[in-house]
């Protein structure tokens, strides 16, 4: 996105375009760091794209999911997301 898509290869920014495409029209779900990306790139903040689908409720856990993301290096941002997929994962059995 942004910048770093101006030094992809033509394949590379055509599968980021995809991606996003399909972000845009539901089929896919980004990550969160995918979405956080998405959000700073647009200038916006993640509870404004979610502010139709979510409770007040929900809104003040993603602003303070958001806040804590934000505050934490990216070696922990890689543990907390291992951690996530991990949870999600079980989740399935």
């Amino acid at each position: 996105m942004g910048e770093r898509g101006n030094h992809l290869c033509p394949a590379q920014k055509h599968t980021e375009n995809t991606y996003l495409r399909q972000i845009e029209g539901g089929t896919k779900v980004p990550s969160l760091p995918v979405f956080i990306n998405i959000c700073n790139a647009l200038k916006i903040s993640p509870d404004y794209l979610l502010r139709d689908s979510l409770t007040d409720n929900d809104v003040s856990k993603i602003r303070e999911l958001t806040e804590l993301w934000e505050s934490t290096l990216p070696s922990q941002q890689e543990i907390a997301a291992a951690m996530i997929h991990a949870v999600l994962e079980r989740k399935k059995d």
